[in-house]
């Protein structure tokens, strides 16, 4: 486990431990029936890591797409996989055996689709990013969709900064999401059909930070994983930061799970750089608090 030292609720890692290493680029870290699943993106594998196995054999490779990049993950209620396909923007359905279309994104979301939560029912909301991020296009504000089970497609807003990260409480009543290109946390009341009511502000990140991926405690804390600035931040509702985490590169997902905290860092996000250097991973924290609600 990596040694930390926490000085007024900042913990800063000497030598993080390594779960797994040459990834391309993690993300949509999910924890799930004790293991740690995730997407390398950009070599188009779906992943469970057993953290508790041999260090040659604790990965599983679930699904590779053939043709896109999987990103967000989570769970139908009858425990069939749904992935976010980003570039054509699709939400994929795997039962195990086979893929298959479950919504067709791409007249709903205005670019590439990224993360994504589902919740008790299996409704998927989705992020996307809203422009040509890697051809640094001018930033323009983005939908977050809801993609019911029946595969069903609705808009819920239309004005997200890149709609990123997104947590369910464990009561199954608000939605907070990560708009990353403008460094806050955002809130929506869950009405009973899943539609999204009374958007507010949960939490501004301190200055220069972005939540990429996100993740919820059962302490009623969010961990934002910041690529800007090299560390995962821990706040309240409001934006009192109670803990940071300093890892030296990027960090661009987090997920709470066993006691442990996820993050999933990398030296680059541009494709062509992450698959040349596979220098991306995934580094093992001590958790304060377990996770709660959704992912």
């Amino acid at each position: 486990m990596a040694q930390i030292r926490v000085t007024a609720h900042h913990m800063t890692n000497s030598a993080p431990a390594i779960l797994v290493d040459n990834l391309c680029f993690g993300e949509g870290p999910r924890w799930r029936d004790g293991r740690l699943w995730l997407s390398d993106m950009h070599d188009q594998r779906v992943l469970a890591v057993d953290p508790q196995g041999d260090a040659e054999t604790n990965v599983e490779t679930i699904v590779r797409l053939q043709d896109d990049q999987p990103s967000g993950l989570g769970w139908l209620p009858d425990g069939d996989l749904l992935i976010v396909a980003m570039s054509q923007r699709r939400l994929l359905r795997f039962d195990g055996q086979q893929l298959s279309v479950h919504a067709d994104l791409s007249a709903a979301a205005s670019w590439y689709c990224n993360d994504m939560v589902v919740d008790a029912h299996g409704r998927a909301y989705v992020g996307n990013f809203g422009f040509d991020l890697h051809n640094r296009a001018k930033p323009s504000s983005a939908e977050l969709i809801r993609v019911d089970p029946d595969g069903s497609i609705h808009v819920e807003d239309r004005d997200v900064m890149f709609p990123n990260g997104t947590v369910i409480t464990p009561d199954g009543k608000t939605l907070i999401v990560g708009e990353s290109f403008a460094g806050r946390l955002t809130a929506f009341d869950i009405a009973a059909d899943g539609s999204l009511l009374n958007k507010r502000l949960w939490a501004e990140l301190p200055d220069g930070a972005v939540p990429d991926g996100i993740c919820l405690d059962t302490e009623g804390g969010i961990w934002s994983a910041s690529p800007t600035t090299n560390n995962v931040i821990r706040q309240l509702e409001g934006g009192e930061v109670t803990h940071t985490i300093d890892v030296g590169r990027g960090a661009f997902a987090c997920m709470l799970g066993g006691g442990h905290l996820y993050v999933l860092t990398s030296s680059s996000s541009q494709p062509e750089e992450c698959i040349s250097k596979r220098d991306a991973r995934v580094e093992v924290y001590p958790a304060p608090f377990d996770r709660a609600g959704w992912p």
